[in-house]
């Protein structure tokens, strides 16, 4: 039997659409609609007047002024921050280095362990990390009597490190490696070379690393409740602690919160990506 013909293997290939498969589309409305109902649940009932986060009372703001006024959850919120922001930022320029150094160079011995050894974080369950971290910063804690929030910065930085990590080497793997060479033989030193050609090239990667790394520890529960000292509640701590006595919306409009936190995070991504893309 003869071999298709070029023409009728792209015919075979327009042909198959999974778009149009048998299914498709009610398995993935099915999809959307257990994952994203939860979430619209939560936002509604965020807006509800009563005490319940069951029982629908009346639109109101009362739970969004609550949490405003809460002294606990401000402190809470603003300690989130100021971690997020310190470990994303860390995480980030780690994972750049490391991104360049595994990256814009040809493949040698070793080069996959050291791809195994940045993204360690991700293939360990987190709990495990968490334990292991609560014993190592122990140690530490009794030697200098420190127990401030560097512990948790430290923490969040070296979780964060391999997602801030893929976003940057994805595009760094995209780069064309003669880039750094051709500027090279223009006589330009290492540093002008990433910083004329590289880093431009490279930045909506790194602005992608940074922000996923300050999603990933904004939100993070296990490894902050293991490592985290007395009075240094983050907010997904805080709202954990909640939830063991009366729940009220309160913690619905504090989620709507991080959602919509969220949500704007993505879109700003998403419009300087785009900006550098068309540039």
């Amino acid at each position: 039997m003869s071999a298709p013909s070029g023409a009728g293997v792209a015919r075979m290939a327009s042909r198959f659409d999974i778009r149009r498969q048998t299914g498709f589309t009610t398995i993935a409305m099915i999809c959307f609609f257990a994952l994203y109902l939860p979430i619209v649940t939560l936002v509604v009932y965020a807006f509800n007047s009563g005490n319940s986060i069951a029982v629908w009372e009346g639109v109101s703001l009362r739970w969004f002024y609550q949490a405003w006024n809460n002294d606990q959850v401000v402190d809470a919120a603003i300690r989130s921050l100021q971690i997020a922001l310190v470990a994303a930022t860390v995480a980030t320029i780690v994972a750049t280095m490391a991104a360049l150094a595994t990256t814009r160079t040809k493949p040698y011995p070793g080069l996959g362990f050291k791809y195994a050894f940045i993204n360690q974080p991700l293939m360990v369950p987190e709990i495990v990390t968490a334990v292991a971290l609560l014993i190592f910063f122990s140690r530490i804690k009794i030697w200098t009597g420190y127990s401030g929030l560097g512990y948790l910065m430290a923490a969040h930085t070296a979780f964060c490190i391999p997602f801030a990590y893929l976003p940057i080497r994805a595009r760094l793997e995209s780069m064309d490696l003669s880039l750094e060479t051709a500027a090279a033989d223009l006589y330009a030193t290492p540093w002008k070379a990433f910083r004329r050609v590289t880093f431009p090239l490279l930045w909506p990667g790194i602005l992608a690393g940074l922000m996923l790394a300050f999603v990933i520890s904004l939100d993070d529960v296990v490894i902050t409740e293991f490592v985290k000292s007395g009075g240094q509640d983050t907010l997904p701590t805080y709202m954990l602690g909640q939830f063991r006595r009366f729940i009220t919306p309160e913690i619905n409009a504090i989620s709507t919160v991080f959602l919509l936190i969220s949500i704007l995070i993505v879109t700003v991504f998403f419009f300087i990506s785009r900006k550098k893309d068309h540039e």
